[in-house]
Formats: structure tokens, C-alpha cells, sequence
């Protein structure tokens, strides 16, 4: 059957682009109706401005802003489809700018801020042979030989978000102005420690606006940028010559920027002195916290913590968002069985109830959230923690401080005297603190805690190797849940697929369950920044501990037996739970292999 697409019109006279000129191309395109143009064309839609700048919007702005419908598939024409169509008639490719994999000081160097914005351009990409330069006027050419001559490579227009090209043009020059003049305060030839020096100087001063306003300029912007990326963790790590700066994302970390050595140094500094460290004290790890606001006016705090290393010292920021540490278990991934499981464990008066799994794999979310759920005006909930991840007003929580003796073990040994109801233990780590936990169950408290160790079963044997007799196991263990997070498929881009039916079988080995319907695959789109996967979600083991179940627990305990006995009852392992999440669409087999631990049955 022959292609009946309309062909592209044809490049309008006039270089710059009109509201008019789009709206014919999209007429003549076969995109929208002459009746939309027309509505378009006088909506006065161009008297609007951008965030309060006097420069109007892009034709192609307006057009997305009224909402249109295309005539060829019935989808709304936003930003990103137009802007698609607008490189599809101009004959370039369309790129989408994924700030991550931009290098920004390399595009600054390639023309000058006021160039860049004088011809609404942007390079994107400096390869050996060429630059991608974006713009979004793809018919105006007369800067191109002037440009050209000056960076002596070849230039290979594409077309961008308008939006974006705005956005990123201020960002990224301000970013590289900002490096460039922090670089610029150190004489050449001096020695880092020089401007290090300087900005203890500063630093010493009990306002911290006193910093260089360069340093301060770069600070904000990596925080904002991590805010604006979902980022949970920024890592700022010295290398031989430079600092690295990277961000990890649903898990998985992403190279951002490199910064000059010393700019790094005065980086670091300024966070150390937001988060009210000492700076001068480079050899020993330091932790604090720091308090701020996202764009959109909500409050997050950070985490630091420092760590001395051979080029310098390395420091993480850990982002604790109260809308990511505290969500309700549809959003943390329970199902309807594993909520009512492990509702049942933590809705009783007493005793001890375990969530297990390596770290970073969302123990602490599963508490907080936890608690949350349980907080009421009725009860006193009390916490210690090493360190207080987010401090919340419905919890009396109290951090481990080792340099005055304030222990796990010490800490709770405190609380049992605050008449609390609900105990959080951050983790147990030794026997001293496990013999309080147990104390605190047996004399009538809630205690939730967490273990390191790979399944629910194992947290058994785990207090028994710590030294508590089996008897106050007994006598005390509720239940254990294990759990690890997976990726999720982006919604916006996943799509259906062959299966694999060797992985599933790998997956769900030995309890041969029924192969999905349907199988979902990553894409990669725009939303998802081409990674296929957007957030994460848990897959639980829960093992609640039936009378049965306790009786084995015994100084004869074999704990395959345990392990078996628990899935008689109920119990499903944590690449089962997995397996349920691949065939309900909501992830892959790979991801679920990826983090779970191979089945133990």
C-alpha cells in the first residue's frame, strides 16, 4: 500500500520562524486542520512571556500551549512532539539534551555566552571531527562560517526543545563562569592548599554567605541539579587532577562533572561548612547535615559524610526526601498479602520484628514508613539511630554518638525509661544490643530493627551466632522480612516483548510458576532519560513466626529446614515475590535476577 503522508512543505523565505509560518507547514504536514491554525493564530497567545523574561516564546511554544490534537494519531501535540516534527521539515535529527552526558565547561569553550544567545544556539556534543550544535531555528544559517572558522571542526546542526535550549544555555554558562572564576582565585602556579587556606579564612566566619559567591553559585547549582535529577545519593570523589562528581540514580550512579582540583577542595569546604563540620580536620571521617528546599519550596535534608582518601577528601551527600522516606506500602511495592502480613507482625503489643537485607536496599524506608503508619497521639515511639536519617515530629528519635560511650546497646538501655510503647533499634550489630532488644520485647515494647544478612530465614541463625539463646528467640521474634529494590519499567515507554524463558525459569526455580501472559521490555524515552526504567519498588520475603516455626528454633536448628517449612507456610522468597512483579508489568526477570539472591530451595 502506498505511503499516503503527506509530504513536508517546503523552507520558509524568511530565516527566523513565525507563528505563521508553523502553522501552515503543520496545515500543509497534514498535522492539524486549517480551523486549529487559525485558532492558533488568534488565541494572542505570543503577549505571554517566559518566566517573566520580556522575550516572547517560540512559535512552537504557542502552538503547545493551545492544546491542539494531531489529525494522524489523536495524540495532543506537546513540546517534544512538535519540536520532533520541527527537525522532521527541516531535514536535521532531533536531540534530546540529557544534562547528564552534556560537558559543559568543553560547550562553553566552543562559542561565547552572548553568541550563543544572540542565535538561540547551543553545542551539545564535541566530537573528534565535529560539534552538534542545537537550536531551534533550523532554516537560519548565517552564523555557521563564522563559527565555523573559530572552532575549525565540522558543524552538524540538530533540533532541540526550545524550552530546553533556554534552560540550559543560562545553566550551563553560569555553571562554567562559576568554575572559571573559582579557578581564577588561585594564582597560577599556586598551591591548592593556598586557596584552601583562604577559604578557611572565610569559612572561619559564622556566616556562611561569606563564601567566595563563585564556590557559593556552584554548591547551589549541584544541589538543585541532583533535586531536579531524583538523585539519591551525590558522591564528590578527588582524582589525581581533578574532582569527580557523580549522582546515583534508581540505584545505579552516573558520571556528572568534573571539577578543577582546588575548586573541588573549596566545593567540599563550603558543604562541610553547611553542614557545620569542621574544615580543618581533613584526616578523620566527619557526618552532619544540612537543611534546604527544592524548587518546588519543599524541604529535603542531606546527609555528609566525609572520607579522607589518597587525592583528598571524598565526601557523599545522602538526600532524604519526605516524600520518598515516607510513603504508604501500595508505593513502597507491598502487595495485598504482603501487607497484610507484615500488618499483622507490627500490629502486635509486643516483641521483635526484623527487616533484613544489604545496604541501600530500603530497610530504612520500610521503617520510617512503618512508623509513620503506626504513629498516633496514644503512643510514645522512640528511636535510635546511627545517624538520624530524617527527623520526624511524630518519633522521639536520639542518635549513636561512640566518642561519649552513647551506644545502641546504651541508647536503649535509656529509652525502656522513657515509658515508650514502639522501639526503633537502627540495626543490631552485636550482641549487646541484641540482649537489649530482647529485654526491651520481654518487658512488654514493640521493637523494630535490622539485621544484614540475605533472607528472612537466615535472621534466626544470625541472633543465635550473635549469642541470644533460643529460648528468648522464642519468646520474643514476631516475624522477619527481607527485601531488595528493583528498578520499575518506565511507564511512558515499556512495551511488550518476547519471553525469555530460560531467565523465567532461572527466576522462579523450583516452584515452576505458570510463564506471564505477557512479557515487558525497556524502551528508553525522554521521561526515563533512555534508561528504560524510572523509580524503584521492593520485593519482600516475609516470614512470620508460627508456632510450628517456632518450635525448631532450638540449638539443633537447621535452617534449610526453616527455610522450607516457611514456604509451606505461606512464605514466598524474595525471587518469587519478583517473579510476581515481572508477570503483573511492573519490572523485568533480568532486574529481579539482578538483585535478588539466587533461591534457596
Amino acid at each position: 500500500m502506498a505511503d499516503q503522508t503527506p509530504p513536508m512543505p517546503a523552507p520558509p523565505h524568511r530565516h527566523t520562524l513565525t507563528l505563521r509560518d508553523i502553522c501552515s507547514a503543520l496545515v500543509e504536514s497534514g498535522e492539524i486542520s486549517q480551523q486549529d491554525a487559525e485558532k492558533v493564530l488568534t488565541a494572542n497567545l505570543g503577549a505571554a512571556t517566559q518566566d517573566g523574561r520580556t522575550s516572547p516564546r517560540h512559535p512552537l511554544e504557542l502552538v503547545a500551549i493551545a492544546g491542539i490534537t494531531s489529525l494522524r494519531d489523536g495524540r495532543t501535540l506537546d513540546l517534544d512532539r512538535l519540536t520532533g516534527w520541527l527537525a522532521r521539515w527541516a531535514g536535521q535529527d532531533y536531540y534530546h539534551i540529557d544534562p547528564l552526558k552534556i560537558d559543559t565547561p568543553a560547550i562553553a569553550r566552543v562559542m561565547s555566552y552572548a553568541f550563543a544567545q544572540r542565535h538561540g544556539i547551543l553545542a551539545v556534543e564535541i566530537r573528534q571531527d565535529e560539534v552538534l550544535i542545537a537550536s531551534t531555528e533550523p532554516f537560519k544559517t548565517e552564523w555557521e562560517s563564522n563559527l565555523r572558522q573559530a572552532i575549525r571542526k565540522d558543524i552538524r546542526r540538530v533540533v532541540a526543545n526550545p524550552e530546553d535550549i533556554r534552560r540550559y544555555t543560562v545553566e550551563f554558562y553560569q555553571l562554567a563562569n562559576s568554575v572559571s572564576k573559582a579557578s581564577g582565585s588561585q594564582a597560577p602556579g599556586a598551591a591548592s592548599n593556598q586557596n584552601f587556606e583562604q577559604l578557611l579564612d572565610i569559612g572561619s566566619n559564622e556566616n556562611p554567605d561569606a563564601n567566595d559567591q563563585h564556590v557559593v553559585k556552584i554548591v547551589d547549582w549541584l544541589l538543585q541539579y541532583a533535586f531536579d535529577q531524583r538523585a539519591s545519593d551525590i558522591h564528590i570523589e578527588p582524582r589525581r587532577a581533578v574532582t569527580q562528581v557523580r549522582f546515583r540514580i534508581d540505584g545505579v550512579l552516573h558520571n556528572v562533572y568534573e571539577f578543577p582540583e582546588h575548586v573541588g577542595v573549596a566545593v567540599t569546604s563550603r558543604l562541610k561548612i553547611l553542614g557545620r563540620l569542621n574544615v580543618a580536620e581533613k584526616r578523620r571521617p566527619q557526618d552532619g547535615r544540612i537543611k534546604t528546599r527544592k524548587p518546588d519550596n519543599s524541604e529535603v535534608e542531606l546527609r555528609l559524610a566525609t572520607m579522607p582518601t589518597a587525592f583528598g577528601e571524598k565526601m557523599v551527600m545522602r538526600i532524604f526526601d519526605p516524600e520518598v522516606l515516607l510513603k504508604s506500602f501500595e508505593q513502597l511495592g507491598f502487595s495485598k498479602e504482603d501487607r497484610e502480613r507484615w500488618q499483622a507482625m507490627t500490629a502486635r503489643p509486643h516483641g521483635i520484628v526484623l527487616v533484613t537485607g544489604p545496604t541501600g536496599s530500603g530497610k530504612t524506608t520500610t521503617l520510617y514508613s512503618t512508623l509513620k503508619q503506626l504513629a498516633s497521639p496514644e503512643l510514645n515511639i522512640c528511636t535510635i539511630e546511627d545517624p538520624i536519617e530524617m527527623v520526624e515530629p511524630a518519633f522521639n528519635q536520639m542518635q549513636v554518638q561512640t566518642n561519649i560511650d552513647l551506644t545502641f546497646a546504651h541508647g536503649v538501655r535509656a529509652l525502656l525509661r522513657q515509658d515508650p510503647d514502639i522501639i526503633m533499634i537502627g540495626e543490631i550489630r552485636d550482641l549487646e544490643t541484641a540482649e537489649m532488644a530482647v529485654q526491651a520485647a520481654l518487658t512488654g515494647h514493640l521493637v523494630l530493627s535490622t539485621l544484614h544478612t540475605n533472607d528472612a530465614p537466615s535472621a534466626i541463625t544470625r541472633l543465635m551466632e550473635l549469642g541470644i539463646p533460643p529460648y528468648l528467640i522464642r519468646a520474643t521474634v514476631l516475624g522477619v522480612m527481607a527485601q531488595r529494590l528493583a528498578r520499575t519499567l518506565c511507564p511512558h515507554c515499556k512495551a511488550p516483548g518476547e519471553a525469555d524463558e530460560q531467565a523465567w525459569q532461572t527466576l522462579t526455580r523450583p516452584w515452576k510458576a505458570p510463564v506471564p501472559r505477557q512479557f515487558y521490555h525497556p524502551v528508553g524515552c525522554l521521561e526515563c532519560r533512555n534508561t528504560g526504567y524510572m523509580g524503584r519498588a521492593g520485593v519482600y520475603e516475609i516470614m512470620t513466626l508460627s508456632d510450628h516455626l517456632t518450635r525448631q528454633i532450638n540449638d539443633r536448628c537447621e535452617l534449610e529446614q526453616l527455610r522450607l517449612d516457611a514456604y509451606k507456610e505461606g512464605m514466598k522468597s524474595l525471587r518469587l515475590s519478583g517473579a510476581q512483579k515481572v508477570a503483573s508489568g511492573q519490572t523485568t526477570v533480568e532486574e529481579i535476577l539482578r538483585v535478588t539472591p539466587e533461591s534457596q530451595r
